[in-house]
């Protein structure tokens, strides 16, 4: 249980909203009357030694300017631009290459804003949004909440957004619901029950899995999970890159490495890349080793989990969004900033650990994104790969910029297109935090986040997306859009193709009388079959009434959930059995009902000449007793539990999917087959079986 909770405790650091980051700029707020009903809202910046803080009108495609920002402003009117005091400084600016305009800690920095009061005693709400630099880094732009309260009796106003945020989230219930089906032995031979203990072991399927009836069928499953994991690692570090808190740091650094001789410059950029690897590596690994390989894959179906991820992933949605940031606490970065001043190859360790440190508001939602797709894959090296790759893509531009500084003249200037990424990313982790939600519905049997609730509110988060990159929504840190870029107008045109996309997996499939399921929702939305609106085609009630397990599984087909159901109705019509070890939260067996097996063939053998018996090995329903695995030695809490201590003790393996040819007497036609792409490939596995099962009738 300890190792269990770990990564929930590390996940739920990356969630922390109450720790603050480096604190140079101390903000004082005033209201000073000038005459009748007019004032001055004057915001006061007092900038510690060597750090600098940039003006509101400084160009946007350098660092990020001084922004006031009001939310709460019914009773005042603005007059005039604000006016800016203090040690002004302008000129062209080395690190980013334009003309700046900064104000440096030699005096405070004033902003004045003069007002007209049009509701004497009203309140005024807002935030200064600023970034501040040194010689050597750059703080992730941050903000300064201000209050003012203009003098004089109030007028009653109503606050719109009050009101529009006084609705609490609802909790999510837990629903325990019993097992239908009595977890005794059958007419049938089947489990041996003595006590608490159970022995699913059945000898004819394990001594024929060893040695089948026929050498046809199964295929071997490709290995590109620990490279796909590596890359989404890689990518995750990319799109970190172009973050506020990233971006503007490589020019600074590279500027502070190549002070020396251009060996020197070289080799001390590698050092501070290497750095930045072995930092983020040392995370994956330590989740990788504390936490095992079990509790990995347990956290791929645990309602509870993903319930959790969910929530964290909503965390990080609005962190991105600009609504609050996810910081860690000063006196890290502090203790890390001095270690660094000493210089030598501890001092660029502890410049690389700054830089994770003060970029945590922008890398660690990223980072806990990755983090968790790995562990929930049930990867055992998941979490130190997908660290990995995202150290290693972080890291790459410093070395090679470091050794290539001519380089830094083809990057594109720092600007406010950074938060438009950090604000792109927050769409991203709203669509991806339905994933977890949905896998706990289903799981726990909440029935509530159906395939057409699912799809729609996917189309409505890129539509908003759409609207947002077309530049009718704006966020907190966003700046006014004048006119739209040229790359943004491309990226607004990709969204809105996919909310068109989206839409047409609304369309009917006839046939199957389900939802026409989409390739790149396979494994993120649910099953087509589990949806609100389309009824499932009525199964044989006298069937069903012998054999409660009796249902519809995906594309209408028929099935058993039950293992020794199943099977003695495959005796009765004696026909060979098709065994599904599937799943709820399972991607690739999603891939194969609705990209395989909507496959007029393959839908037709699966109906009518053979018995498909799906056992989902992360059902949630408990059992009216606790069992203890007489192979295993595991406790059996729940059905899911049963039939992967089923799939163990008979195939020994616990991967799904896994699809099993067998004969209604128990004996493993064929090898089991894995998840593999392509129509034609299982096809040839169930006519292969199909085949084999007819000769061993015959014989």
């Amino acid at each position: 249980m300890r190792r269990f909770s770990l990564i929930f405790t590390l996940t739920i650091l990356f969630s922390n909203l109450f720790s603050q980051v480096f604190t140079p700029v101390k903000w004082k707020f005033d209201i000073v009357a000038v005459k009748g009903d007019e004032y001055v809202l004057r915001y006061t910046a007092t900038v510690d030694k060597g750090w600098t803080i940039y003006s509101q009108y400084t160009s946007e495609d350098g660092p990020v300017p001084t922004s006031v920002n009001y939310e709460e402003m019914a009773g005042i009117q603005l007059l005039g631009k604000a006016k800016e005091s203090g040690a002004r400084k302008e000129g062209m600016d080395a690190l980013f290459g334009v003309n700046v305009i900064k104000f440096t800690s030699d005096k405070a920095f004033i902003i004045e804003q003069k007002i007209k009061a049009l509701n004497p005693g009203s309140t005024i709400k807002g935030y200064v949004n600023y970034m501040a630099c040194d010689q050597e880094k750059c703080l992730p732009p941050t903000d300064a909440d201000f209050t003012f309260t203009i003098p004089g009796k109030a007028k009653e106003v109503k606050s719109e957004k009050a009101e529009s945020q006084s609705d609490e989230p609802e909790s999510i219930p837990q629903n325990i619901v019993k097992d239908s089906t009595p977890f005794e032995e059958t007419t049938f031979v089947g489990a041996k029950i003595t006590g608490d203990k159970i022995d699913q072991k059945i000898s004819a399927l394990a001594s024929t899995y060893e040695h089948p009836i026929s050498n046809c069928g199964g295929e071997e499953q490709k290995k590109e999970g620990l490279l796909w994991t590596f890359l989404f690692g890689f990518i995750g570090g990319l799109l970190a890159l172009l973050t506020p808190c990233v971006f503007p740091m490589l020019p600074i650094t590279i500027s502070f490495f190549t002070k020396d001789t251009k060996r020197k410059g070289w080799v001390n950029g590698m050092i501070y890349g290497l750095s930045i690897i072995v930092i983020y590596v040392l995370i994956g690994l330590l989740i990788t080793i504390f936490v095992g390989p079990e509790a990995l894959n347990r956290l791929s179906t645990n309602w509870v989990a993903n319930s959790l991820f969910f929530l964290i992933f909503i965390v990080f949605a609005f962190s991105f969004f600009g609504f609050y940031e996810i910081t860690l606490p000063s006196s890290w970065s502090t203790g890390s900033d001095k270690l660094a001043d000493k210089g030598g190859l501890l001092g660029i360790f502890f410049m690389a650990f700054t830089l994770a440190l003060v970029s945590f508001s922008c890398t660690g939602p990223i980072i806990g994104t990755a983090i968790v797709q790995a562990a929930t894959k049930g990867e055992y090296m998941g979490p130190f790969l997908v660290m990995l790759g995202f150290s290693s893509a972080l890291a790459l531009p410093f070395g090679l910029f470091a050794a290539f500084p001519a380089w830094l003249n083809t990057l594109p200037k720092s600007g406010s297109w950074m938060n438009t990424v950090k604000v792109v990313l927050g769409f991203l982790e709203l669509a991806l935090a339905l994933k977890f939600l949905s896998v706990a519905d289903m799981t726990n049997g909440w029935d509530f986040l159906k395939y057409e609730l699912f799809m729609g509110l996917w189309v409505v988060i890129f539509t908003a997306m759409t609207i947002y990159l077309f530049g009718k929504i704006k966020f907190p840190h966003d700046s006014p859009v004048k006119r739209l870029s040229g790359s943004r107008k491309v990226f607004a045109l990709l969204s809105l193709a996919l909310v068109a996309y989206l839409t047409t997996g609304f369309k009917v499939n006839e046939k199957t009388g389900d939802y026409q399921a989409l390739s790149l929702m396979s494994g993120l939305a649910p099953p087509a079959h589990y949806n609100f609106f389309l009824k499932a085609q009525d199964v044989d009630a006298t069937i069903q009434a012998k054999y409660p397990s009796y249902t519809k599984c995906a594309n209408n087909i028929n099935c058993f959930k039950d293992y020794f159901e199943g099977m003695a109705y495959a005796r009765e019509v004696n026909k060979p059995v098709m065994l599904d070890f599937t799943g709820h939260g399972c991607v690739n067996c999603r891939k194969t009902e609705e990209h395989i097996w909507v496959d007029d063939r393959i839908r037709s053998i699966l109906n009518d000449s053979l018995v498909l018996i799906s056992l989902y090995v992360d059902e949630d329903k408990k059992l009216p007793k606790v069992y203890i695995s007489e192979q295993t030695q595991r406790k059996i809490r729940n059905v899911g539990n049963k039939w992967a201590d089923f799939q163990i003790v008979n195939f020994q393996q616990n991967s799904q999917p896994l699809y099993v040819m067998v004969t209604n007497n128990q004996e493993v036609i064929s090898r089991p087959r894995p998840f593999v792409e392509g129509v034609d490939g299982y096809l040839s596995f169930l006519e292969c079986g199909l085949s084999e099962a007819q000769k061993s009738v015959n014989k």
